[in-house]
């Protein structure tokens, strides 16, 4: 018997170990990486499989893309990209319908999961402010009719589903604690919360500094806005400073989502950045401020940082965009987001590492290499924290047999 008890005894610690090695405390688990927005909006982009080399040696495992595009979702199969894909605005009166739903889940998706990692739908792009009003009253029923469908073919547990949302939901965003939704989006609002509440899903935020800042460069400080060295602010209700302009809106959003009885939903950022070029009235868009901008950022990702609000949850952001795309419709800084040109060429340095050539292309790509060895030691910490107390549980157990 006691040689039983010692067998099982073994065999616990084996799985005990194993499973911390291969949770989130282990050292398998390193630091989730920034992620990206594939635009596709250009005659003159580079075919799926040069960019899947590209985010490769980016070091970039998350890409979101606006559509289903057949020929990325079978270039990017066996690869380590997670991808984002998304059901285009005008068709939310369609797949609202269950069944149009599963035809679209069944045709879009399932051909292509699980070898290309789809892990979210984004139902529609900034629906609350697109210039079809219509398309509001068909959001929630098309996200729930997407879930369904997921729901039904056993897919839920693995793809989440949201709706990513523009800045100008907010009726007011300063200070962040004063956050709330406007009123003429809120009945729909409430919904849409209620729905990503019941399923554990995030709330997508577009949020841009930038146009805080061109609006108003006379009130609101560049530095700010760019992650540089300045005061920030102190919100007067919660006492928490803000030294970037980002967080302050993302908390705005989760004091909006509170201020409507839902305080435990994440907020991730589904696009941010800044143009390299614009028009003449565009004050701010330039190579060196997108330059800033964005190499602040990325330090900010690689080292795992929260909102003040939110310390302890990291905040996932999707920067926009991987390729300045040509066809893009409005003013020039709508064409200049992108951190590469066209043809594979860097648009600016964004200056985490040195820029490495390839000899193929004669384009420099950039390697964000992060501060893994913090990270590293984060992990090792939680590791021996965990094994710590659950040898110490174990021999409490073990002297109260004996």
């Amino acid at each position: 018997m006691a040689t039983f008890l010692r067998r099982i005894v073994v065999m616990i610690h084996v799985f005990v170990l194993l499973s911390l090695w291969f949770s989130d405390y282990g050292f398998l688990h390193g630091v989730t990486s920034l992620g990206i927005n594939y635009g596709q909006v250009g005659n003159n982009l580079p075919p799926p499989d040069r960019v899947l080399d590209l985010l490769s040696s980016l070091k970039l495992t998350k890409a979101r893309i606006y559509d289903t595009n057949p020929q990325i979702l079978t270039t990017f199969a066996h690869s380590n990209i997670e991808l984002i894909v998304t059901v285009e605005n005008q068709m939310l009166p369609v797949v609202m319908d269950p069944q149009q739903a599963l035809q679209w889940v069944s045709t879009h998706i399932m051909p292509y999961f699980p070898a290309t990692k789809i892990t979210g739908i984004a139902v529609g792009n900034e629906v609350f402010t697109d210039d079809d009003t219509s398309l509001i009253g068909y959001l929630v029923p098309a996200i729930v009719s997407i879930h369904g469908a997921l729901v039904q073919l056993g897919l839920d547990k693995y793809i989440q589903v949201s709706t990513p949302n523009s800045l100008a939901v907010l009726e007011q965003s300063y200070p962040p604690s004063a956050g709330s939704f406007k009123s003429e989006v809120s009945g729909v609002m409430s919904q849409l919360l209620q729905f990503l509440s019941s399923t554990g899903s995030p709330f997508w935020i577009n949020a841009y500094p930038y146009f805080a800042y061109k609006d108003a460069p006379n009130k609101i400080s560049l530095d700010y806005v760019l992650f540089n060295r300045n005061p920030g602010m102190v919100d007067p209700y919660t006492k928490l400073h803000y030294d970037n302009m980002l967080y302050a809106q993302v908390d705005a959003v989760v004091c909006a989502m509170f201020r409507m009885g839902y305080g435990g939903i994440e907020v991730r950022v589904s696009e941010t950045g800044w143009p390299s070029k614009g028009d003449s009235d565009e004050i701010g868009a330039t190579v060196q401020n997108a330059a800033v901008y964005n190499r602040n950022l990325l330090r900010r990702q690689m080292s795992n940082e929260g909102t003040p609000l939110r310390p302890n949850m990291r905040l996932e952001v999707y920067l926009f965009a991987l390729f300045n795309e040509d066809m893009k419709p409005g003013p020039t800084s709508e064409r200049n987001y992108g951190l590469f040109q066209p043809d594979g060429t860097i648009a600016y340095n964004v200056g985490l590492s040195a820029l490495a050539t390839t000899s193929s292309t004669s384009s420099a790509s950039i390697s964000l290499t992060s501060s893994a060895t913090k990270a590293a030691n984060m992990e090792y910490q939680s590791l021996v924290y965990w094994m710590f107390v659950y040898l110490l549980t174990f021999h409490v157990f073990m002297r109260r047999l004996h």
